[in-house]
C-alpha cells in the first residue's frame, strides 16, 4: 500500500507566551523541541493511521529565535517510510503579527516508528513524495550536511 505525502502534512499555530520564554524573552529550546516532537507524531500517525512512538530525533537546528508575542508556525510530512519506520521533516517558522515577517527559526529530521496495540513495531503504507517536497528534504538535508562542525 502507498499513501501520498499529502495525508501525513500537518500544520500548527502557536503564539509564544511569557510563561514559553527564558530571561532574555525568548523561547526555551526545550519547548520548540516539544513542539516538533508532538506535530511529528501527529504527521506520523496520520501517514500510518497508528499509534507511533519516537525513535530518535535525528537533527535538530536552531537557525534563530523566537520572542514573547511572536507567532510559531509549524510544518510537518512524512518523507521516507521503511517496514515500520517513518522519517519526518518539521520547519518551524515565527511571524511577526504586526508586520506580517516570517524567519525560519528550526528544522528537524525525526524517525517515528508504528506500534501495534501490544506496542510492537507494525508495518507502515509507503510514502508518494512529490518533486517538491523532495527538493525541499535534500536542501534542508544538504544545509545539515554543510553544517557539520
Amino acid at each position: 500500500m502507498e499513501v501520498s505525502v499529502e495525508q501525513s502534512k500537518t500544520i500548527q499555530t502557536r503564539l509564544v507566551l511569557p510563561s514559553d520564554t527564558n530571561h532574555l524573552g525568548t523561547i526555551f529550546g526545550g519547548t520548540v523541541l516539544a513542539y516538533i516532537d508532538e506535530i511529528a507524531a501527529i504527521s506520523a500517525m496520520r501517514h500510518a493511521r497508528k499509534a507511533v512512538v519516537t525513535v530518535s530525533i535525528d537533527k535538530v537546528d536552531f537557525i534563530s529565535s523566537a520572542k514573547v508575542g511572536d507567532i510559531l508556525k509549524l510544518e510537518a510530512f512524512v518523507y521516507s517510510t521503511g517496514r515500520t519506520s517513518m522519517k519526518v521533516f518539521v520547519k518551524v517558522e515565527t511571524e511577526d503579527l504586526f508586520t506580517g515577517e516570517h524567519h525560519l527559526t528550526t528544522t528537524c529530521f525525526l524517525t517515528m516508528v508504528a506500534i501495534d496495540q501490544n506496542k510492537k513495531p507494525t508495518p507502515v503504507p509507503k510514502v508518494i513524495i512529490s518533486e517538491q517536497e523532495e527538493q525541499i528534504v535534500q536542501l534542508y538535508q544538504q544545509n545539515k550536511r554543510n553544517n557539520k562542525a
